[in-house]
């Protein structure tokens, strides 16, 4: 299928759901009216979970969606509602796989420990994003150096201070 051809067919949804089936970044192509359809946007982050980026603001705020996308790419959670970024549950499962994923959390999920202490296991510089509060905390100060030696430079002053920090980061 040529772009040419879908953009003609924009507002046709089995014409869609064909195109989306074989690509599914051709949702950016597709009206609004289809990016707000959510048959056809199932098919298409089937087919590719980046298209989520196309998806309409309303199905961005759907968890069944927003979790079809982070489900195959992780770091689409970018894409997601407001609202769904302070899900738990959500942010979570996109930070296991995708530690820079808690960029995109909310404020109040930056300052839970589970999510920060999974989000810095995958990805140990990430801690800047984390709270102050968490920043300052041993354990996950501990498992972000471990992983990545320059999240070193993102704890808490008392905590590049401690010498078992130190003495990891220099190792």
């Amino acid at each position: 299928m040529e772009e040419k051809e879908i953009i003609e067919h924009k507002d046709d949804k089995e014409y869609l759901l064909k195109a989306v089936k074989e690509n599914g970044k051709f949702l950016d192509l597709a009206s609004d009216n289809l990016k707000d359809d959510e048959e056809v946007v199932k098919v298409a982050l089937e087919q590719d979970s980046e298209a989520l980026e196309f998806v309409s603001d309303r199905l961005k705020d759907k968890k069944e969606i927003v979790r079809l996308g982070v489900k195959g790419a992780p770091w689409t959670i970018c894409y997601a509602s407001e609202r769904l970024r302070k899900d738990k549950e959500l942010v979570l499962e996109s930070c296991k796989n995708y530690g820079q994923a808690l960029y995109y959390a909310s404020e109040e999920l930056r300052d839970d420990a589970e999510i920060v202490k999974v989000a810095v296991e995958n990805k140990g510089s990430i801690i800047k994003y984390a709270s102050d509060q968490l920043r300052d905390d041993k354990e996950i100060a501990q498992i972000a150096v471990k992983q990545d030696k320059q999240a070193y430079h993102f704890l808490s002053w008392r905590l590049r201070q401690d010498e078992s920090i130190k003495l990891q980061f220099t190792v």
